[in-house]
């Protein structure tokens, strides 16, 4: 059993990871907070607290890993309230600019934290493949779409960026290599040698769709995730938290989990 506390409560992913607890053996929760809620605000049965009494919370609740759904400022707050408290931190929030990503980095010297893009292991296995085939056809051309409900933040999605980061890896680029990537096109713009196409898509309340397209040689691949439900991410996320619990300070990956558990 696994004691968490879910930030980010009444969001849409704090919400399904709250749902999805609930229906779990392996998880407590401990508590739910989230930024003004509303009075007797209640999620899965569970009473909402008022997130800016994040430290405090941790001191009343046996917490092990806090789950953290927000946003990037929120989230590099609670990764320090999280440090202080000697608290994992598991973090599903994107957007994060260099200062972010250094504060994960820092909270990390203190507890474990594990950032992710996305929990799917259907998109763990696609980097992996993605990875190896990207590697197999250096000449390809490569275009990556995405798409995403109309309410979301952040474009092009983390996960895009995830999977756009393994493209270069794959290929042998350095970090200049994102001057490659080409955010959809407009008028007279012919394809330049080793670019990648970005195309973003914001309709409806599509869950997450991400396709990786290779093109050359007179032939296409492309490969595909689709998910049908926030749940995957939740469940995810929380299987994330008891492979977390009790570990090592240091800054770890999903990968490391599927890895973990295989």
């Amino acid at each position: 059993m696994t004691v968490v506390g879910v930030a980010g409560a009444t969001g849409a992913m704090g919400r399904a990871v709250l749902e999805t607890a609930a229906d779990r053996d392996d998880i407590a929760v401990a508590f739910a907070a989230n930024r003004d809620p509303g009075e007797d605000e209640r999620v899965a049965g569970q009473a909402v607290h008022d997130a800016t009494a994040l430290p405090e919370l941790l001191g009343e609740h046996s917490t092990e890993v806090i789950v953290d759904f927000t946003g990037p400022a929120s989230a590099v707050e609670y990764a320090g309230a999280c440090a202080e408290a000697g608290v994992g931190f598991v973090t599903g929030t994107t957007g994060f600019d260099e200062s972010g990503r250094t504060a994960l980095h820092e909270a990390a010297e203190s507890v474990p934290v594990l950032h992710a893009t996305n929990f799917s292991r259907g998109i763990g296995a696609l980097r992996e493949a993605l990875s190896e085939i990207v590697a197999a056809l250096p000449e390809y051309d490569v275009e990556l779409t995405e798409t995403h409900h109309h309410r979301k933040r952040d474009a092009p999605s983390g996960t895009a960026t995830t999977l756009l980061d393994g493209i270069d890896a794959a290929r042998g680029d350095s970090g200049e290599s994102t001057a490659k990537r080409t955010y959809g096109r407009e008028g007279e713009q012919q394809r330049e040698d080793g670019e990648i196409g970005v195309h973003v898509r914001r309709a409806g309340g599509v869950r997450g769709e991400h396709e990786v397209l290779l093109a050359g040689n007179d032939e296409v691949l492309t490969l595909a995730h689709r998910a049908e439900s926030r749940a995957v991410f939740a469940a995810g996320a929380l299987d994330t938290a008891g492979w977390l619990a009790g570990r090592a300070p240091g800054t770890y990956e999903f990968a490391d989990v599927i890895e973990g558990e295989s």
